[in-house]
């Protein structure tokens, strides 16, 4: 079967490779649809320190049932359309107990500790498909993992009706936390220094657009918020500079989510934290956030077609790779079809 392989860094290229045999608990997914994420493009760099080679990327799939274990928890069978939980979790750590299985002291995640799936096929634990609505397609259905990845934020948060919650990147991650946002009856103010990502996300309603190349961070925010400041922040860009400014974005008792990975420590004035007795959230990954994120996507809730700039085809995953690699702002979401 043909698979996206990462040789090394900076080395990719569609393979051949054995086509996975069907095993109990497990089930075999012919994949349809994916989503090439910021972590494949990091895994092509050579810069994700916990991506090990050669390695398969890809973990934003949908594709149909091929064989699975009849006793799964779901009732799948073959023929179904299903989306890909991608967070393989040990089930027996002090994480997993509570159920915050995405921080399973042995986490393994498609395509950076195990194998991906930007393959023909591709084998997986059977309670960890998601069906596919039916008036879905596989296409949209790939963008739910990342939605998850918003989703979580919000969650972890605790965003509320009426809140103003600040989203710093509005990348793909933080355009969908926008959307969710709306969705969660709340007002998004979202940041970013590319005006023309700010312009695309005013296009889909979110009215509330600060452009750090033009405008003045901190009083644009107690402008739009009354003079309160964001009862939420969520980080999503990953900058040591924007994790700083939350402390000054949010406000007294307010709530930090941090999604984005820095690629160095942010030293933090914890005098601040103290002061505004402020409640900080680390907001890895997702946990059970799949069938809440199909929903948003299927009733047009969340538009999660807007976010997909360009459909490709498998064969072609390596250059667009490269072409991310080179020009991360020229694309939101690139996902490749067979549909």
């Amino acid at each position: 079967m043909k698979a996206v392989l990462l040789r090394a860094p900076n080395e990719i290229a569609i393979t051949q490779l054995p086509e996975p045999a069907y095993a109990p608990g497990m089930a075999v997914v012919r994949i349809v649809a994916g989503g090439i994420c910021g972590s494949d493009i990091g895994a092509f760099r050579g810069t994700n320190k916990l991506v090990s080679y050669p390695r398969v990327i890809g973990h934003e799939l949908a594709g149909t049932i091929v064989s699975i274990d009849p006793a799964n928890k779901r009732g799948l069978k073959a023929g179904d359309r299903v989306v890909v939980d991608p967070y393989i979790y040990c089930g027996s750590c002090y994480p997993c107990s509570l159920g915050r299985t995405n921080c399973c002291t042995d986490l393994k995640v498609l395509g950076v500790q195990t194998d991906g799936g930007m393959a023909e096929l591709y084998k997986h634990p059977a309670d960890m498909l998601i069906p596919i609505p039916d008036n879905m397609s596989y296409t949209l259905a790939s963008v739910a993992e990342p939605l998850t990845i918003s989703l979580h934020a919000l969650h972890r948060t605790g965003l509320k009706a009426g809140e103003h919650i600040a989203i710093n990147g509005a990348g793909a991650i933080g355009l969908l936390a926008a959307l969710a946002a709306i969705a969660y009856g709340a007002e998004p103010i979202l940041i970013d220094l590319v005006e023309e990502r700010l312009a695309f996300a005013r296009s889909l309603g979110v009215r509330h657009t600060i452009n750090l190349g033009t405008q003045d961070l901190l009083p644009e925010i107690s402008r739009l918020t009354g003079g309160r400041m964001a009862e939420v922040v969520v980080e999503a860009s990953g900058a040591n500079a924007a994790i700083r400014n939350t402390l000054d974005m949010v406000s007294y008792a307010g709530r930090i989510g941090l999604t984005g990975w820095p690629a160095k420590e942010t030293p933090l004035p914890t005098d601040v934290i103290t002061r505004k007795e402020v409640n900080i959230y680390g907001c890895r990954t997702s946990a059970g956030e799949f069938d809440e994120a199909l929903e948003l996507l299927s009733t047009g809730k969340v538009d999660g077609n807007a976010i997909i700039s360009k459909v490709i085809r498998l064969d072609q995953v390596p250059d667009y790779v490269r072409e991310l690699a080179a020009h991360p702002d020229r694309y939101l979401k690139v996902v490749f079809s067979e549909e």
